[in-house]
């Protein structure tokens, strides 16, 4: 087991503590404004906040169980151990830029609930993506 997926097994136990505490002090408290005397947004949110940890965890336990020794996990490792490449970025890309902006419009639609918005920002942001994911399918003379 890696270290990126004891630390999610962690929060989610911590998570899972503190849940279970949460319920239990506001089914105690009992308020009527409640139903059934439990706080229901901040439970919900801390058993969602719970199973999303545990989802994590268990997807990096399967996915480090299958890679060789990372240097991060090596006692022995030096820095030069780590170096090589990372992966490729893109270097000067506007897609970013636009997909913020399409996400900042379908969420002005969504806050304000202007649908017409919504589905200008969801198209925007499909096209957005789109554009992102092909940038190097397509030749340079095309774009």
């Amino acid at each position: 087991m890696g270290t990126g997926s004891k630390v999610f097994y962690a929060i989610g136990t911590f998570l899972l503590l503190m849940g279970v505490f949460y319920i239990l002090a506001t089914a105690w408290v009992g308020d009527d404004a409640y139903l059934f005397g439990i706080e229901w947004v901040g439970s919900v949110g801390l058993v969602l906040a719970t199973g999303l940890s545990f989802m994590m965890a268990v997807y990096l336990d399967f996915t480090e169980r299958r890679m060789d020794v990372v240097p991060e996990d090596w006692e022995e490792a030096e820095i030069e151990d780590g170096a090589g490449v990372l992966g490729f970025f893109s270097p000067h890309s506007i897609w970013p830029l636009a997909m913020a902006g399409a996400v900042f419009f379908l969420g002005l639609g969504i806050a304000f609930w202007q649908l017409w918005l919504v589905a200008i920002g969801a198209v925007l942001l499909v096209w957005t993506t789109t554009q992102l994911n092909m940038q190097y399918s397509i030749p340079r003379e095309k774009h």
